[in-house]
Formats: structure tokens, sequence, C-alpha cells
């Protein structure tokens, strides 16, 4: 495709990134930190689909792309390509996290009980107008329960395997080195699942969401009930070269089991890093329509994770703005010789442009 530069550019798009900031504040430390204090659930956001976990770098990304999401995450991800990598975390397993939130719906009495955690769930959708008379929008103090939740909790999918009412699958032990690695491979169809589920955890929210949706309203075989859904913090263990192993903190993850009843109790499984539990739940029902029989175009592998790759799809829709003058002209030439062509065919079968032999037989 070929694109002609913008002449004198130099010049102009110095000045055109100038005047992008012209209304916006000075980027400092504090502004930084404003953002990471005040927008967590974006932070978040930014962070899972530039696969990098770095809140104050997704701070000062959002702050630099004036809130634009897709720069941000562009920004973040430019940055993760110039650091080095210096080691593999630990595997670790659902009773490892450090759980804030767990529900399912599914069941209501599960191992460990339900807790709700952060949540607007079931807040009223009431916008706090006064703020803007100045009046604050002060947070109310939490009130500690009478006994603090166990800090871990079990699988709720190994209760319902000991039950009989999922297959127990044998465990595949895969060394960590040989688990392929999203950020530094290609999609290569068909996908293997490592793939796909790193594909998912990166992917853009708003188009997961949006296949997901239309799975659910009947483009896919699979109609999800949540089996369980966390809000947690994993813990980050190294193994030091000396066989010592390490904590390194914990970051926050998402994680979703749906469960189809469509052809017995089937499992669909998403995680991502931060906090977004609109993105795991259609990821999760995502995961499980892919592999159905007869699947609809919506939930095919292929469809799913090209289409739903943040920087692939904000980079091919922006590209469309950039000078296309070269192929643009070359249609418009090729459209006018067509043009020109049947003008002169219809001027040489006109009868005023026939020979007089020629008129008189069409006469």
């Amino acid at each position: 495709m070929a694109y002609v530069a913008t002449r004198g550019g130099e010049r102009a798009i110095e000045q055109s990134e100038r005047l992008f900031r012209e209304g916006l504040d000075t980027i400092d430390r504090d502004r930084v930190a404003t953002i990471r204090k005040s927008l967590p659930y974006l932070i978040d956001r930014v962070m899972g689909e530039a696969s990098l976990y770095e809140p104050d770098l997704a701070a000062l990304a959002l702050a630099q792309a004036a809130g634009d999401q897709y720069e941000a995450v562009l920004l973040l991800r430019a940055y993760r390509t110039t650091q080095p990598r210096i080691g593999f975390a630990e595997p670790i397993s659902q009773p490892d996290l450090f759980t804030v939130r767990r529900i399912s719906a599914a069941f209501k009495d599960i191992p460990g009980g339900q807790i709700l955690g952060p949540t607007l769930d079931y807040s009223h959708r009431l916008l706090q107008v006064g703020v803007l008379k100045g009046k604050p929008f002060e947070r109310q103090p939490v009130i500690p329960a009478a006994e603090p939740a166990p800090a871990t909790q079990p699988s709720l999918t190994a209760w319902q395997k000991a039950q009989g009412l999922i297959k127990d699958y044998p465990v595949q032990t895969v060394p960590v080195e040989d688990i392929p690695d999203i950020t530094r491979q290609p999609l290569l169809f068909p996908v293997s699942r490592a793939h796909k589920l790193q594909s998912l955890a990166r992917a853009d929210t708003g188009g997961t969401m949006a296949l997901g949706f239309s799975s659910m309203r009947g483009y896919g075989a699979v109609h999800p009930t949540v089996n369980e859904l966390r809000l947690a913090e994993a813990p980050v263990r190294l193994r030091h070269p000396r066989g010592t192993i390490f904590s390194a903190g914990r970051v926050r993850v998402s994680q979703c089991e749906i469960i189809s009843k469509s052809k017995g109790l089937e499992l669909g499984f998403s995680a991502t890093l931060g906090w977004n539990e609109v993105k795991v739940i259609a990821a999760a029902s995502l995961d499980l329509a892919s592999v159905q029989p007869d699947t609809h175009p919506a939930v095919k592998e292929e469809f799913v994770l090209y289409h739903t790759e943040t920087i692939e799809a904000s980079g091919f829709c922006l590209h469309f703005k950039l000078p296309h003058y070269v192929t643009f002209q070359s249609t418009l030439d090729t459209y006018r010789r067509v043009a020109a062509d049947r003008a002169s065919k219809a001027e040489a079968s006109s009868p005023e442009t026939m020979p007089s032999k020629k008129k008189e037989a069409a006469l």
C-alpha cells in the first residue's frame, strides 16, 4: 500500500502534537500518582491488554495519551519490548491466590463460601451531581466483619470433580520455558490452548465483550453460567539461581470459569492481569464456544483471536486516516478510463455516428 510523505511535514507534525497537548496539564509525578489512585480499574485494563504489570507505567501511559486507551496500550507494549526477561515465575494454583472477591452463580453454598468483595453490582446507579456544586462525594468507611474471610479459597472445580459432576482430566506438567509466549511468537492455527488463553488474556475488553455477547445471544452453542469468578492477588515467586524460591510481590488478577449445560457440564476458563470481570466472563464463554462442533463464525478461534487483538485492530482502523493518495488516485484513474471507454463505445454505436449505409440498414 503506497503512501506519500507529508510535504514540509516535520514542522507541521511537531506543531500538531503540541496542539494535541495544548489543553492538557503538565505531566509530572503527582499527576501520574493521581491517575493511578483514582482510576485503578482503568489502570488494570491497560496493563492487561499491554501484557505488562506496572501500575505507575500504565498511569504514565494514560497521562501521556490523554486518556486514549488504545494509545496507552500501544505505549506500554512498546516499552515492554525494550525490557529484558530475567526469569519465569513459579506456577500458581487457585488455592494460592489471596482472594478478595469470589462468587458463583451456579451454586449457592460453595466450599469456602461466597465473598462479595469490592463491587458495584448491587449499588444504585445515581450520578452524584452534587460534586459539581461543591459537595464532595466522600467514601464511607468499611465496617469489618465479625470474622474475616479466609485469605485463600479452595478450588470449586476440584470440589465438583470430587463429586463426579465434571470429568477429571489428568494433569499434564509442562516446563515453564516450553510454554509458548504470545508476546514473542505469532498465532498459528490451529492454535494451542496456551496461545488461545494468552490471546484472550490480553484481548481488547470491548471486542471480547461484543463477541462474547453475540455468542450468548445465540451465535454460539453455549449459554454460560458463572461457575466461579475471582478477583485476587497472585503471588509472584521466582527461583534464585541457587535454587531458593523467593517472593517478588503480588499482582492483581481476575479469573473466571463458566459452565455450560448444553451437552453435559463443560467448563470454559479465562484469566487476565488486573481486575476486569466483564472481560474474563466473556472470554471464558468464547473459550468454551470456540471448541464446540459446527461453531458459528463469530466464535471461531481465528475470528475471535485476530479481531480482539487490541493493537492490530486499532492500528488497522486508524491507518486508514494516513495518506492513501497514490492508491486512491490509481483507482480514480481506472474509473476514468472505464468511463471513457464506455463513452467511446456508446458514441461509436450511435446512429448519428454510423456510416450512411449502416444508418439506412439501421433504419
